[in-house]
């Protein structure tokens, strides 16, 4: 066991000359030398559990520079085992020409808590803190760590112990730490911690608008409206993202009715701050939920106070034109627009699809390239969707069953293992094909042999009259094979 993972990590190691390094703004010109990080990381690894002085001496005979950059990639080389990075840690420590700074601190103490190493953790932010190297860099790492740890007094005692480092109780660490843990979904750690240091760090503004972001991220809207009134009843006014993510959440949560009443208070209280913004989030769940009339108000309102809707809030509409089979609606306000872009095109396509229309949205496809506005990803996997089904679909012709045509390709591109996974799935019991991940499908040939691939699938489409399939297709293998140029060439020039 310990010889595979032994050449695994030599495998990745050796790799390291094609990979883009990682420098920091004291290191650029110092990068670290492959072989000589290759040697070191071994001898970490092997020595790992060995005593201080036989590993300081394996380290020592290794011959290499030590830099910061050098440390770093020993780090990156072992992102889960804090043990191996520490031991590196102190023998660098004791080295008389190298001195850490807080970027690479930061990033033992970032390995440390990946490993949930929380006692040896603490003990590096007192170092840190007693090396007045901490910053706010710091103080996200701990916080997300402590409090993914469940460990939340320790959270709170870690201000009052930068603050006996000097570092004082500064509100702008607390919002960054806060706005770190709402991101992480640690909405609940966070407002402990908020409510905890009240008494030292006043929150503000911010730090209420954090919380109220991360509770509607978790879908807790409650707490949010608790928070809301809180800051309320602190004299703060909750500020439009605020407002827009409340109205945001109680449409994704079927709140309908809810949301448009917290709109409407801000278009009686505070009309001057709605924007194009607030406007396309009304505007964009109206239309998913078929209420033409409702939108076609809300964009009155608009032009009246001169508020011009983007592209993006016009695609909204189309599509809910064309959902509703209002199709000469749908084209009257595309030609409106200037200067069409993909979201427009893309309302147009949705639009189709969801009437059944695969014919149509393949027009639309082609009329959108036709125009000069490259598809993307998203565009070709609705398009592969209204064709064949989300659960994919057998043709009419054996010669392209949507089963052999998916199993052929893997087994061309050498996914045997995939291939016959797929094929015992679909053979037990008579089951109905399984849902087909369309990405990964376009992801295995986006290079020039799915170029061969799409073109002979292409041919044998349209022996068999599916011609907006193939053509699909076949501009997807052409677009990626472009793509996979570019790709060659950047590493060719990077080597």
């Amino acid at each position: 066991m310990v010889i595979r993972q032994t050449r695994n990590l030599t495998k990745t190691l050796t790799n390291l000359e094609i990979l883009r390094p990682f420098t920091t703004e004291s290191t650029q010109s110092q990068l670290a030398n492959p072989t000589h990080l290759l040697r070191v990381c071994t001898v970490l690894y092997q020595q790992q559990n060995s005593p201080e002085s036989r590993l300081n001496s394996k380290l020592s005979s290794c011959d290499f520079q030590l830099t910061h950059e050098f440390f770093l990639q020993v780090c990156n080389n072992f992102p889960l085992s804090w043990r191996p990075v520490y031991r590196f840690f102190q023998f660098t420590d004791s080295h008389p020409n190298f001195t850490h700074t807080s970027v690479s601190l930061n990033k033992l103490l970032d390995v440390i808590g990946k490993a949930k190493n929380i006692d040896l953790f603490w003990e590096v932010l007192r170092e840190m803190g007693r090396r007045g190297l901490a910053n706010d860099a710091t103080f996200r790492i701990a916080l997300k760590t402590l409090a993914s740890a469940r460990e939340l007094k320790r959270c709170v005692e870690f201000f009052h112990l930068m603050n006996g480092f000097g570092f004082g109780y500064s509100l702008g660490s607390l919002n960054k730490g806060v706005e770190a843990l709402c991101k992480g979904k640690l909405v609940d750690e966070a407002r402990f911690l908020v409510f905890k240091l009240r008494d030292w760090i006043k929150p503000d503004e911010f730090t209420y608008r954090c919380l109220i972001e991360g509770f509607c991220d978790v879908g807790d809207l409650i707490e949010a409206s608790k928070i809301w009134n809180l800051m309320v009843d602190e004299g703060f006014e909750p500020d439009i993202e605020a407002v827009e993510k409340m109205m945001e959440t109680f449409f994704k949560t079927n709140r309908y009715d809810q949301a448009l009443k917290l709109f409407q208070t801000m278009r009686c209280k505070r009309m001057e701050d709605l924007g194009l913004s607030t406007y396309r989030l009304v505007l964009v769940w109206m239309c998913k939920r078929g209420k033409i009339g409702e939108a076609y108000m809300v964009l009155d309102e608009m032009r009246k106070r001169e508020i011009e809707a983007d592209n993006l809030t016009l695609a909204s509409l189309v599509y809910g034109l064309l959902s509703r089979g209002k199709i000469s609606e749908a084209y009257n306000v595309v030609e409106g627009i200037k200067k069409p872009d993909i979201s427009v095109y893309h309302g147009l396509i949705k639009g189709f699809l969801r009437l059944r229309r695969a014919r149509e949205a393949t027009q639309v496809f082609r009329e959108m390239i036709n125009r000069g506005c490259e598809p993307i990803m998203h565009t070709y996997i609705m398009l592969l969707q209204g064709h064949l089904g989300k659960r994919g679909r057998k043709g009419v012709d054996p010669l392209v069953n949507f089963d052999s045509i998916f199993v052929g390709g893997l087994v061309k591109a050498g996914k045997l293992l995939e291939a016959t996974k797929y094929v015992e799935r679909t053979m037990k019991g008579g089951m109905e094909v399984p849902r087909f991940d369309y990405n990964k499908f376009l992801h295995y040939y986006s290079n020039e042999e799915g170029v061969v691939m799409f073109e002979e699938v292409g041919k044998k489409l349209r022996e068999v009259g599916m011609v907006d399939l193939a053509d699909i297709l076949e501009r997807y293998g052409e677009k990626m094979a472009t793509r996979d140029r570019r790709r060659r060439n950047w590493l060719s020039d990077e080597s």
